[in-house]
């Protein structure tokens, strides 16, 4: 099977390294969201209504708050009649769960998930990063043998998620067209989380841990000496960054006041020390039609290489 979940006892020794390492786990966990911890921020009491914001796993759930909490404090000091909260998620499915039941106001999804939150009444109001920092890339350890794609032929690859665009659903098409069938060629580890995804490469449980530019360079910084033995071989073609979404009944002063403070960011040094955080160079105006692209993308991947969302 070229698909693999993991089991609790064959990893469970793993599992503990990499908690140790990283602090928080955030994809061990499957249990119905019921009995989940709840991962966020809560703003001071207000007279003024509270929506969320929702942040698709781009780190484990501490990490996430740390990084994007900053934001929060920025918009809620400048929102007029509204609050913000921060809510992370423990996994890739966790996230997809809550924006499919429209529990948040607002969503920060890749952009396979935009297509989807836009059929259950989300709307695009801006693009979280740069186009050209939309990339898959494979890293490896720096005494890795591999070379080639086709050298991975037989071997195992972590990726946070099978619906994770940059870090799955780009860089296997990647490999496809490097002629790997990834159904049958390779071992694929759908391992919850970006950190899991490089850790698994870092520890040699797979030949190659596949992420994208954001997690890897916050990688890189809080775990030097791991990223150190570390090195990314390949990297696939830019498409279309994460976008900013608001559910259809969210007022529309407060969905444009949200929109016109996160396009403003990079204009003062507050900003740009927030986007920093975040590892995010600026947000930039987008709408659904500009997503659009990722609809081929991934019609196409869908009919060359695998469905998207695995059974």
């Amino acid at each position: 099977m070229a698909e693999h979940r993991p089991s609790t006892s064959r990893y469970g020794l793993v599992i503990a390294a990499l908690a140790l390492l990283l602090g928080v786990f955030s994809g061990c966990s499957r249990e119905p969201e019921s009995q989940a911890p709840q991962f966020g921020a809560k703003p001071q009491s207000s007279a003024a209504p509270v929506f969320r914001l929702a942040v698709h796993p781009l780190h484990n759930p501490a990490k996430l708050i740390q990084a994007y909490q900053p934001l929060i404090d920025h918009l809620n000091g400048r929102l007029q009649g509204a609050r913000l909260t921060l809510e992370a998620s423990r996994d890739y499915a966790n996230f997809e769960e809550k924006y499919r039941a429209k529990k948040p106001e607002f969503i920060l999804p890749n952009p396979w998930q935009t297509l989807q939150a836009i059929k259950v009444g989300y709307r695009v109001i801006a693009m979280a990063g740069e186009p050209r920092d939309f990339t898959g890339i494979f890293v490896v350890r720096k005494d890795s043998e591999l070379k080639h794609p086709i050298d991975l032929k037989g071997k195992s690859v972590s990726y946070p998620s099978s619906t994770a665009l940059a870090a799955c659903i780009m860089p296997q098409y990647f490999l496809h067209s490097h002629g790997i069938n990834v159904n049958i060629d390779i071992e694929n580890r759908y391992v919850g989380s970006q950190e899991s995804s490089i850790m698994n490469a870092y520890l040699k449980l797979t030949a190659a841990g596949v992420t994208w530019p954001t997690p890897w360079r916050a990688f890189q910084k809080e775990h030097a000496r791991e990223a150190a033995e570390l090195k990314v071989i390949w990297e696939t073609e830019p498409l279309i960054n994460n976008s900013v979404m608001v559910r259809d009944d969210v007022p529309a002063q407060v969905a444009e006041q949200v929109r016109a403070l996160l396009l403003g960011l990079d204009d003062t040094v507050v900003g740009k020390s927030i986007l920093a955080g975040m590892e995010t160079v600026r947000f930039l105006p987008a709408s659904d039609q500009d997503y659009d692209v990722v609809r081929r993308y991934v019609a196409r991947f869908e009919k060359e290489v695998r469905p998207v969302e695995l059974r």
